[in-house]
């Protein structure tokens, strides 16, 4: 292989990275390599998330620390998923002008609709679950007395 050349990239593995564990940036790494900062970026606002998760099951739900820390985990899946969508329905052609070979495109097949179509479920239930709690916390913390 020519110095410079470089290997081309699964949109199906993109995806499915970017469902399973791009809150954690596991689809940057796969797509860009361990020297991209976005990627190490990604697990920050993710694992504060979760710390705010395991905060809200531990001391409860009136835990106010943890219920201004959750909605950065749902946001960070909600991203990704998202990602996962965008990359999915990206056209073959393009994916491959992106992040393949120059080869002649790669077809994807049914295991890339089948992520997207867990990612839209996904997102969208994780999104809205997410501005519920939000919006709840929000009407909560408003009422007298619940300081």
């Amino acid at each position: 292989m020519m110095a410079g050349a470089r290997h081309g990239r699964s949109k199906t593995v993109a995806t499915w990275l970017a469902l399973i564990g791009g809150s954690l940036g596991l689809h940057r790494f796969y797509l860009f390599g361990m020297a991209d900062a976005w990627a190490w970026l990604h697990a920050v606002p993710t694992l504060v998330g979760a710390w705010g998760f395991w905060r809200l099951r531990e001391l409860g739900t009136d835990d106010r620390l943890g219920s201004l820390l959750v909605p950065l985990l749902g946001l960070m899946v909600t991203m990704t998923t998202l990602v996962a969508i965008v990359y999915g329905l990206m056209p073959d052609e393009r994916w491959n002008a992106r992040f393949g070979t120059g080869d002649p495109p790669r077809s994807s097949g049914g295991a890339v609709i089948f992520g997207v179509c867990i990612a839209l479920a996904l997102g969208a239930t994780v999104a809205m679950a997410t501005l519920a709690f939000v919006v709840e916390r929000y009407f909560e913390w408003q009422l007298p007395g619940s300081v």
